[in-house]
């Protein structure tokens, strides 16, 4: 309403003007052009629907694009300040607005990296070259135990809830899934409205809270489980055990966000404060968490059933593979989150020095599940700063065999890092419940490009790939992976780590997991 009253006011004072100029100082006549300019400006920007920003901030708002146009050093002071402390450098983003728009993301006078920086990496090309193949790389999900499995794409919209972004934020990721074939993670807030609009493919994450599937105690209900997760539109289900941005944490939505729309789609008390406890009460050990896989399979109808964490403790997670193999039962995929990764508002003690690096986690569990003889039928998901063809070609090399993104996601559909997602004053629609913020992120137009980030991303990958002379994913090995240790010397990753043999864990486990591996109980956390 506010920024109608503006644009009136102005169009007022345009009009007025003209009125003074006609009968009195010419003066009058510059301010009524300027007025009026500004009104005309005002005016378009309420109706065109390409920028969020524009529509909420008439006029205002072109001072951003004008700092975009300023190249380099104030263009960086400005952007970069007022981003500090986000994940994703100013190169980065711009790649993903950059594909989001369908435009080509390409720098001239070469990378902004200092190649001989301690920590750079670089993957290992071939004079062998090839061209990257036409058709869309899949992974299968599902173990021997699921029924009906799912073919999901190497880059899926990571889990972020109907709650934490806003409806039209949730249906432009939606669509853009719909359209481009992959998946959309629901997040912990359950399944509303906005995510079966467009029919995009969802896996539905189940936590601590089982919004969606609860009871009036906030206990696990099968019923209602059974009655959602058997809608063609869910394609797999995921345990969230922990999260990149507050490992070890429940969440708490306070009572004055919980509106009746919200109330019904996670299954809660209107305007009642709702704490995620920070474990499930549905299983107390690695054991009852495996047959609580075995449920949430049956009751599903026979879809692909996996876990999502952090990774915290070596030894827990070989505890659950432990228990995977006593009870027959195996997880249908693991989802690795990073602590440096994740959109989730935590406790900055907990962002920075609680859970493990997306790398050494993703390590951790491709080396477990292979030691254990169980990686041919467990798959394994990245989420965490996934944002770029060499991020998901990186990530494979490291363990996973397809990746999910959070952030790049809302980039976009227009996040511009302002910072200001728990005020719910989101500048540009994205993160915010208000109604007058929302409508300005116009779905059509976003979720178009997601759909075109997540094609030139993945593309962008295949070629990376067939850049490396390989015809698959599936050929990237961890000596195609490079490392720079000092100024004169690299290493690969196959040099770097250790990297475990198929069954290695059960028939002579080497010595640095075998602590560990006698630790590890399938009985006890």
């Amino acid at each position: 309403m506010t920024r109608l009253l503006i644009v009136l006011a102005l169009w007022i004072l345009g009009i007025g003007t003209v009125v003074l100029g006609s009968v009195g100082s010419g003066a009058w006549w510059v301010i009524a052009v300027l007025a009026t300019a500004s009104a005309v400006v005002g005016t378009y920007d309420l109706l065109q629907r390409r920028h969020s920003i524009l529509r909420n901030y008439p006029v205002l708002g072109h001072a951003r694009f004008l700092l975009e146009k300023i190249r380099p050093e104030i263009q960086q002071y400005f952007i970069e300040s007022s981003t500090d402390g986000m994940p994703f450098d100013r190169e980065t983003r711009d790649l993903v607005y950059e594909r989001a728009k369908g435009t080509v993301a390409e720098e001239p006078f070469g990378t902004e990296r200092d190649v001989y920086a301690s920590g750079y990496e670089f993957t290992t090309h071939s004079l062998r070259a090839r061209t990257a193949p036409d058709t869309v790389p899949r992974v299968r999900l599902g173990g021997r135990a699921c029924t009906r499995p799912y073919d999901i794409a190497m880059l899926n919209v990571s889990a972020m809830s109907f709650g934490s972004l806003s409806a039209n934020a949730i249906e432009a990721l939606n669509a853009g899934a719909a359209k481009g074939g992959f998946a959309h993670d629901t997040g912990e807030g359950a399944i509303s409205p906005y995510h079966r609009r467009h029919g995009g493919d969802l896996i539905w994450e189940i936590a601590s809270g089982y919004f969606g599937c609860r009871t009036e105690h906030g206990t696990f209900d099968p019923g209602l489980f059974a009655e959602k997760a058997t809608s063609p539109q869910v394609k797999a289900i995921s345990i969230k055990l922990s999260q990149g941005a507050k490992p070890g944490l429940g969440g708490v939505l306070p009572g004055a966000k919980v509106t009746p729309e919200i109330a019904s789609t996670r299954g809660v008390p209107v305007g009642q404060t709702v704490i995620s406890p920070p474990s499930h009460s549905a299983f107390d050990t690695p054991v009852e968490l495996v047959d609580f896989i075995g449920t949430l399979r049956e009751l599903s109808g026979g879809k692909p059933v996996g876990l999502k964490l952090c990774v915290g403790s070596r030894k827990e997670f070989l505890g659950i593979c432990k228990a995977m193999i006593e009870r027959g039962i195996t997880a249908d995929f693991v989802i690795v989150d990073g602590s440096e990764g994740g959109t989730g508002a935590g406790p900055v003690e907990f962002e920075d020095h609680m859970g493990m690096p997306l790398t050494e986690g993703l390590m951790l569990v491709h080396n477990a599940l292979t030691g254990t003889g169980l990686r041919d039928q467990v798959k394994v998901g990245a989420s965490g700063k996934i944002a770029s063809g060499s991020d998901i070609v990186k990530r494979v090399i490291q363990g996973a065999d397809f990746t999910m993104s959070a952030r790049a996601m809302m980039f976009a559909v227009g996040c511009i890092q302002a910072q200001t997602c728990h005020t719910n004053r989101c500048p540009v629609g994205v993160a915010t419940q208000d109604p007058a913020r929302t409508r300005a992120l116009d779905i059509p137009d976003k979720s178009e490009r997601v759909y075109r980030f997540q094609k030139a991303t993945v593309a962008s990958a295949q070629q990376m790939v067939a850049s490396m002379g390989l015809d698959s994913f599936s050929s990237l090995r961890p000596s195609m992976l490079n490392r720079r240790i000092d100024g004169q010397s690299t290493r690969t990753y196959a040099d770097l780590y250790d990297w475990l043999m198929p069954g290695e864990l059960l028939d002579a486990p080497p010595e640095g997991w075998l602590s560990d591996w006698i630790d590890a109980d399938a009985h006890r956390f």
